[in-house]
């Protein structure tokens, strides 16, 4: 196990970002506040900001020229809205204007945090029971893979070589299992007092973070000082 320290890298222009996904055009962040998507660039500015249907928008990520978000139901954000369902869904979207092109609920029909493509499939967070699933959204999301974990509140997911990092947001732990296995390869134990992990994603091999800190909600220990995108640095 090792500690790490989250360190902001530019100032958010996103209430609340709780999913990110770096990609070639850059790095995509989904507002839990409003529900919208936001394209930043390295540096953090807005090269493109698009209104969604996501309902608590709890993660994000591009595969197959397409936006998937994690709808994890029932916002606390914002006022409700006529295509909000209170449910959690998976849901693609156009990237240049936010419409729904297609929608599936989860596969435990619970809420759903993590979202992540890998190669034409889909890794997904499920709560009942703990695991991460992996899915092929072009065979009506069939399971080609699922495993528990032991770690509470699972949230934003990074394929890395033979593993996936994903964020445990109240335990302040990210932790890279084996995609085969489920076995645990690395635990990356947060500051305590530090951000709470929310979305990650990789780029050149560097893991990145972002803090929701919305409202306060099951983090143990969450800091008041706002919102943050940076980077993870572990030793």
């Amino acid at each position: 196990m090792a500690n790490g320290q989250l360190v902001a890298e530019f100032p958010t222009p996103v209430r609340g970002p709780n999913g990110l996904q770096w990609t070639d055009e850059g790095l995509w962040v989904v507002d839990q506040w409003s529900d919208d998507a936001y394209l930043l660039s390295e540096q953090g500015e807005v090269l493109r900001h698009i209104g969604t249907v996501t309902e608590n928008a709890s993660g994000v990520t591009f595969g197959d020229g397409h936006l998937w978000t994690a709808s994890n139901g029932n916002t606390a954000g914002r006022p409700y809205r006529s295509t909000d369902t209170h449910l959690g869904w998976i849901m693609k979207l156009d990237p240049h204007t936010g419409e729904m092109v297609d929608r599936w609920r989860t596969p435990d029909g619970g809420g759903i945090h993590g979202i992540e493509w890998d190669d034409g499939l889909l890794w997904i967070t499920a709560f009942q029971p703990k695991a991460l699933w992996l899915v092929d959204p072009n065979d009506d999301f069939r399971t080609v893979r699922m495993f528990e974990v032991r770690w509470d509140r699972l949230h934003g997911l990074a394929r890395d070589g033979e593993g996936i990092w994903c964020a445990h947001t109240s335990d302040k732990v990210i932790v890279k299992y084996h995609v085969e296995t489920g076995v645990e390869m690395e635990v990356i134990r947060c500051d305590p007092d530090g951000p709470s992990p929310h979305g990650v994603s990789i780029k050149d091999g560097q893991l990145w973070y972002a803090d929701a800190n919305f409202a306060g909600k099951q983090n143990h220990g969450t800091r008041t000082d706002g919102q943050e995108i940076g980077k993870i640095v572990w030793e």
